[in-house]
């Protein structure tokens, strides 16, 4: 979720191995000042890297968006099954055929409290035309206990579920708290906000375009 010289230099120099300023030029130190086989070292150097780039690159093939699971946007949402806070599973493929917004947050985060209320009016008022929210509690980083206050305190109808292990936090790279993914009606990601608050504006004006299938 920022000396003294060290000790290797200081051994090396009391075991009576001289230091790199009173060393005679070693044969590799010669054949670097040589201009033409310093080039031709460094041309090699350099070709050798560009073909270990290109061979890592993985093909174009590979990365079509909306072929394989990826957190990002134009991929498919990575699956994740989770215990609903107050019982039961909810597995995000269920929920194909309808927009979705994935939300990850914690009770102590205050961005997260900020959008929370937003989120829920956007439920409320778009829940009949396709619309689900997921409030994937960051579990692991917080508490049950505290998750079920917060939902209680802010009125909370949208499943939320539980990242005890904090594995689905991983697979969807959480990097910021709140992170929220919008996912259209086929599963592939659509937006990705990293932080917040966002306003209720900004997630009504999104989820148009979901629930629209633009």
């Amino acid at each position: 979720m920022p000396t003294a010289p060290t000790s290797e230099q200081e051994r090396s120099t009391r075991g009576g191995v001289p230091s790199a300023r009173n060393r005679a030029p070693s044969s590799v130190s010669a054949f670097i000042a040589e201009p033409k086989r310093w080039l031709a070292v460094s041309t090699l150097v350099l070709v050798a890297g560009l073909a270990w780039t290109f061979r890592s690159v993985v093909p174009a093939g590979g990365t079509t968006p909306g072929q394989g699971p990826s957190p990002r946007v134009g991929f498919a949402a990575p699956d994740f099954t989770l215990d609903v806070l107050g019982g039961g599973e909810l597995t995000l493929s269920d929920l194909r055929g309808k927009a979705v917004v994935v939300n990850l947050w914690a009770s102590w985060c205050p961005p997260c409290r900020a959008e929370m209320p937003a989120l829920e009016r956007v439920y409320e008022a778009n829940r009949d035309r396709g619309l689900e929210i997921v409030a994937l509690n960051t579990t692991f980083q917080d508490s049950e206990g505290a998750a079920a206050e917060f939902v209680q305190e802010f009125g909370l109808t949208f499943p939320v579920v539980l990242d005890r292990a904090g594995e689905a936090s991983r697979t969807y790279q959480l990097r910021a708290l709140p992170t929220t993914f919008f996912i259209d009606k086929g599963g592939i990601i659509r937006e990705v906000v990293l932080g917040g608050p966002m306003s209720e504006t900004t997630i009504q004006t999104t989820i148009e375009g979901l629930l629209s299938g633009e």
